[in-house]
């Protein structure tokens, strides 16, 4: 006999609670079958697409592009023929496992991520930050949820003013309850609200354009959750260099993976800053704000800033002390491939422990970024542009780059991100010192 099965939003792991449809794969009346993928949702992290554990045909799709369910709430229903199960065993309920490692529950529950083991701790005194909690490359990345950010926009609250009592700061919606009601309370003006949807007034008075309002939300909401905390959080600096990078592009030139693809820069550039972490280890950290620890970590998780149509996103390169590099060419191909189609999944796009910025490619030469907290640095890459230069005591052509380390002063002085910037900088100048760091 036919039935009406519903398909929940599954638990996608990382303390994530809910997700916004972005595209729907099939229509109502259409024909599914098992693991077909039915419908694209963006979580805080990533955009995945989900398959359908019921064969069948659809019959309701719970809600529209844009809309934000929570994990749980029901996505499709499908009209199945079902089929007499053997004597003594019981009908299964729920959605199942419709995902390698997430699937729904008849109750929900979230997926912890295996804590990262510090190889050493050191303690530290900085000034506590009220609602922050350990947060290190395995653990939970605070953002503020889709459904969260929906509630404060309808009652005009900067969630800004906002302090988050979850876990690493999280908002939850508790915390927006509460700071609505004490907004009913208290004078107007005590907290800062969002601007309200309504006529626009500018500077030329009403007869002008109305602004444009897009969504915070999503991926961009998450990123903007993080540049926000970090710059709360950490007292960053900057130092650059500039070098000579010639010698640097006739060894890309020479250089290929086994299949015979190119090694680009960035792999190279990924390569040296392996090595230069290796030897100083105070970079490759994070500060527990809670424990009043620095955390080093013993494994190097490289981050790389890749822009996408959604939008600037980090994967990261598990383990990438223990690749070659030609195995990190491959990754951080494999990585960029999946970042442009948004195929990327959570556990690709957390845990980083330093991270690479080349924004070169933009046509820019230096830039002072934002911390990827909890992260303790980050290395910047200008473009490599042609410029006179003294080489082997004369003035000739050569191409010379900019790089910027931006680090947490807490976990290191000027002296040690010198040292790590001049190490990274020798080694573009001449990359055959890398054979000194294996």
């Amino acid at each position: 006999m036919p039935s009406v099965r519903e398909f929940l939003l599954p638990d996608l792991g990382e303390g994530l609670t809910e997700a916004e449809i972005v595209r729907w794969l099939v229509a109502d009346g259409d024909m599914v079958a098992v693991d077909q993928p039915v419908v694209e949702v963006e979580t805080a992290k990533a955009t995945v697409e989900l398959p359908c554990p019921y064969a069948g045909v659809v019959t309701r799709r719970y809600g529209g592009e844009g809309d934000v369910l929570a994990v749980g709430a029901p996505l499709v229903a499908v009209t199945v023929e079902e089929t007499a199960a053997p004597a003594g065993e019981p009908r299964a309920t729920g959605s199942g496992s419709v995902l390698v490692g997430y699937g729904t529950r008849e109750t929900p529950r979230r997926r912890s991520a295996p804590a990262a083991v510090p190889a050493a701790a050191v303690p530290v005194r900085p000034a506590p930050v009220p609602g922050s909690a350990p947060a290190g490359p395995a653990g939970p990345v605070p953002v503020v949820s889709p459904l969260v950010r929906q509630l404060a926009r309808r009652h005009g609250l900067d969630l800004r003013s906002v302090p988050g009592s979850g876990a690493g700061g999280l908002i939850l919606r508790s915390d927006v309850d509460a700071a609505i009601r004490r907004a009913e309370r208290e004078p107007a003006g005590v907290l800062p609200v969002a601007a309200v949807p309504g006529p626009a007034h500018g500077p030329h008075g009403s007869d002008g354009p109305e602004p444009v309002r897009v969504p915070l939300r999503g991926r961009r909401a998450a990123a903007a959750a993080k540049f926000s905390r970090s710059r709360r959080e950490i007292p960053d600096a900057t130092c650059w260099v500039e070098a000579d990078a010639t010698a640097l592009l006739e060894a890309r030139a020479a250089l290929a993976r086994p299949d015979g693809a190119p090694i680009g820069l960035l792999a190279l550039l990924a390569r040296i800053c392996v090595a230069g972490l290796a030897r100083h280890p105070q970079l490759n950290a994070s500060v527990d704000t809670a424990r009043e620890e620095i955390v080093r970590w013993p494994a190097t998780h490289l981050g790389f800033a890749a822009q996408s149509a959604r939008g600037l996103t980090v994967p990261v390169v598990r383990d990438a002390h223990l690749r070659d590099t030609a195995g990190l060419a491959a990754e951080l191909a494999r990585l960029t491939a999946a970042a442009r189609a948004g195929t990327l999944t959570p556990a690709e796009v957390t845990g980083g422990t330093f991270t690479l910025n080349n924004y070169g490619v933009f046509g820019v030469d230096g830039s002072t970024p934002i911390l990827n907290h909890p992260e303790a640095a980050m290395l910047g890459v200008g473009r490599i542009a042609e410029k006179p230069w003294v080489h082997e005591g004369r003035l000739a052509v050569r191409r010379t780059v900019q790089l910027s380390l931006t680090f947490d002063h807490r976990v290191c002085d000027g002296a040690e991100a010198a040292g790590f910037l001049r190490h990274v900088a020798d080694r573009v100048e001449r990359p055959l010192r890398l054979l000194e760091d294996l």
